[in-house]
């Protein structure tokens, strides 16, 4: 049952690639490829194609977000939407060298398969425009629907890789990506709250 479930979000991880129009981020390498399926030994266990399908997408999904985060210092002045985007790019960077290690340690290939691919919680390149050309409050709303989509995806796929992975340490990462996840998630929802009515004198 293991096995059939692990496939199974492997599949699931993989096939939510769309054909896109790529961002243009210069700190993404460009590349190409497949998720590998053959399974890889680490220091940690085996990985299966789970790991190695979401490590993937992980990167991925950084990739896009740090331009995003890149922007909120020229784009308000909130010290609090600042401090989110800190805080945030800090656990993205993280997350981008711990996959590219494990990705190393699993014996994949170093290739992005989703290069050019919009996928869900994945900024688009139009909407990097968009968010390029906004300040103030008009940046900060486009900002929390990005943001949004990106933290909902992020822990989606973490409870996913927690539920299917095989080797040790990237379902431990996982858990930390679930979880950090969830408190940006709240920590947005506080942030993105429509403003109190006025009442009159």
């Amino acid at each position: 049952m293991r096995v059939r479930i692990a496939l199974l979000v492997a599949v699931t991880l993989v096939s939510g690639c769309t054909a896109g129009t790529p961002v243009a981020d210069d700190s993404a390498p460009p590349s190409t490829g497949v998720v590998s399926t053959a399974p890889a030994t680490g220091a940690a266990g085996p990985f299966s194609a789970t790991d190695i399908a979401w490590l993937q997408l992980t990167v991925a999904m950084a990739q896009r977000l740090l331009p995003v985060l890149d922007l909120v210092p020229t784009r308000t002045a909130d010290p609090a939407w600042r401090r989110l985007a800190a805080q945030m790019r800090a656990g993205s960077g993280t997350d981008l060298a711990r996959s590219h290690q494990l990705l190393a340690d699993s014996g994949a290939p170093a290739t992005n398969p989703h290069e050019g691919h919009d996928m869900p919680g994945m900024i688009t390149a139009d909407e990097l425009a968009a968010l390029r050309s906004a300040t103030g409050r008009p940046f900060q709303r486009l900002l929390a629907a990005h943001l949004r989509a990106h933290l909902e995806q992020s822990v989606r796929v973490a409870a996913a890789e927690q539920q299917g992975g095989a080797h040790q340490g990237t379902t431990a990462m996982a858990a930390v990506v679930a979880q950090t996840g969830t408190v940006n998630l709240a920590r947005l929802d506080r942030l993105d709250r429509p403003p109190a009515p006025t009442r009159p004198a």
